[in-house]
């Protein structure tokens, strides 16, 4: 299918289940210096320019990828594209966003909102980490990146390649940052890692110290990944969800044609050891 027009929006909130949402939460608290309330039956912690939202659930999961919007006429367009394409809409899970919307379900099931924010006080903290990207595992990447590029409007960054030319994974933006979003080639449709980025190499250098003055291992990097030349480092939350924070994130001009990249560890890492998804 042909590219939709440029979908311009940034990722503003996710949630996750878990078996213990308020223990989660506690976490991600004090991890990330944030202040952490309940809504209801969900929790939600907020820092600048991060904010994540935990509810009960299987581990693990992704419940909710939300993404704000600027112009309601981005909306107007969405909806347009999803009605033509035959994607059902379903009412927003989010309190976050306005009223108006626009909630969608994926080709993997995964629930996707983009709307305009709601105002709200936004807490102060010394801990830098700006919510950036999510990503997700699927067992049709193809079918994944085409769906998001085709009808949602996300441009392609980069595809990984397998020798047989196969989509192996697919980095998709929605402003000049090399990826909001992205999906890996994978046996089972799942939820991979999501992502917090720093504004220089020094700041992966403290939130490596901050995560050891916590006793929370680094599970892989520090090291700088080929697609979007981010540098990078990972852990895991209480729940086993693989977080990561970045900084250096390639910025993309409209017109540059999306890349290729073959599927191997040197993709992945261009410093040492790769994760590769399948």
């Amino acid at each position: 299918m042909n590219a939709a027009p440029p979908l311009r929006a940034r990722l503003h909130h996710l949630q996750l289940g878990s078996p213990e949402p308020q223990r989660l939460a506690r976490f991600y608290a004090d991890v990330f210096d944030g202040a952490c309330r309940q809504i209801g039956e969900t929790w939600v912690c907020r820092g600048p320019a991060r904010c994540l939202a935990f509810a009960a659930g299987e581990p693990k999961t992704l419940q909710v990828a939300a993404y704000a919007v600027d112009d309601a006429a981005v909306l107007d367009g969405l909806a347009a594209r999803l009605e033509q394409a035959g994607v059902a809409r379903v009412p927003s899970p989010t309190r976050l966003l306005a009223p108006d919307a626009i909630a969608f379900r994926d080709p993997d099931g995964n629930q996707i909102v983009f709307g305009i924010a709601n105002a709200g006080s936004t807490p102060s903290s010394v801990v830098p980490g700006r919510l950036q990207h999510v990503v997700v595992g699927s067992a049709d990447a193809a079918r994944m990146a085409d769906f998001y590029n085709s009808v949602v409007g996300l441009r392609v960054s980069d595809r990984v390649l397998d020798t047989d030319q196969t989509i192996k994974t697919c980095f998709l933006r929605t402003d000049d940052e090399h990826h909001s979003f992205a999906v890996f080639q994978t046996a089972q449709s799942r939820f991979d890692h999501h992502c917090y980025e720093l504004p220089d190499w020094n700041a992966i250098r403290d939130w490596g110290d901050r995560l050891a003055a916590r006793r929370i291992g680094v599970k892989w990097g520090p090291g700088r990944h080929g697609p979007g030349n981010n540098l990078f480092l990972f852990f895991h939350d209480p729940d086993g969800n693989w977080l990561e924070v970045s900084a250096e994130l390639e910025r993309v001009p409209d017109d540059r044609p999306a890349g290729t990249w073959p599927h191997e560890e040197h993709t992945l890492n261009l410093w040492g050891q790769g994760l590769l998804r399948s």
